[in-house]
């Protein structure tokens, strides 16, 4: 996928409308670029929420399926102009962006979802992770820049601020599983780790976060090698379609076939079922937070 520069929310429904009218028409992609003059790659960059769409040829489109003056419309010229927006993460350098896994793609996903349901190993959940904690990741194990650092924790807060507020969305909802291992896995020192452990048991209680801890004692379940965030975007139209993104060392990796974006969704829930529940899981965290040395 081409760099991210806006958001993804207008171009997939934009998306999904198009490859429905055409769908539902009979036609395939060499059809109507022939009766359009619109190409065949553009109009596959269109189904497929690359690139912005040009307000031209979505209008040309709307004529040629014979949509003129319907509200539905009316909202696909909205979205084209919501979707020349750019994002708040273009402010930042496109190494830091892109050079380890397209954070840009992930930065785009998690803007427009309403709830982030994640798993995660052998760190902490992103969103709930300290400064003190985040730096020590990049630092000693990425091996970043100052630089990058820099500004790669400007990220980290911005991100962050969705669990507070969005202009124009609801706060985030954050559904967290975390491995019992991110829980004993010193990061930068034993410090770092108790203060990091502090901030889950305050961060747990917020209205819409929810934390639960997978113990070594529970049995293996799918998903449970890799981290993942599976964002729901709860849209009643069904314009946009739930995703899972894996986050690997080599990178970030898209799943959006609706069969197996639910067999993580079932995953996710398999893993909260083998989880310990959120008492029990701030329980544990206070036990492995007191065992800890105090500096």
């Amino acid at each position: 996928m081409p760099p991210v520069s806006g958001p993804l929310r207008p171009r997939r429904r934009i998306a999904t409308t198009l490859k429905r009218w055409r769908e539902r028409s009979g036609k395939n992609l060499t059809d109507v670029a022939s009766e359009t003059l619109i190409s065949t790659s553009k109009l596959s960059r269109l189904e497929n929420a690359e690139g912005k769409p040009r307000l031209r040829d979505v209008r040309d489109l709307i004529r040629f399926y014979g949509k003129q003056d319907t509200k539905l419309a009316e909202e696909l010229e909205r979205w084209v102009a919501d979707a020349d927006v750019t994002g708040w993460w273009t402010d930042f350098d496109d190494e830091v962006l892109q050079d380890r896994g397209r954070l840009d793609i992930h930065l785009a996903y998690e803007a427009d979802a309403a709830l982030a349901r994640v798993y995660t190993l052998p760190f902490v959940p992103v969103l709930l992770q300290t400064d003190a904690y985040a730096e020590s990741v990049y630092r000693e194990m990425e091996h970043r820049t100052e630089d990058q650092i820099d500004q790669l924790m400007d990220i980290r807060h911005k991100r962050k601020e969705a669990l507070k507020r969005r202009e124009g969305l609801d706060p985030l909802k954050l559904v967290a599983v975390t491995h019992e291992c991110t829980l004993r896995q010193v990061v930068g020192s034993p410090k770092i780790l108790r203060d990091q452990l502090d901030e889950l048991l305050v961060r747990s209680h917020e209205d819409n976060v929810t934390l639960y801890v997978f113990p070594f004692s529970a049995e293996p379940v799918f998903s449970m090698t890799c981290m993942y965030a599976y964002f729901e975007y709860q849209d009643p139209e069904n314009l946009e379609q739930d995703l899972v993104h894996i986050e690997t060392h080599a990178g970030f990796w898209t799943i959006d076939n609706p069969a197996r974006v639910a067999e993580y969704r079932k995953a996710h829930d398999n893993l909260i079922d083998s989880s310990l529940g959120e008492d029990a899981s701030r329980d544990l965290i206070r036990n492995i937070r007191d065992s800890l040395p105090l500096s």
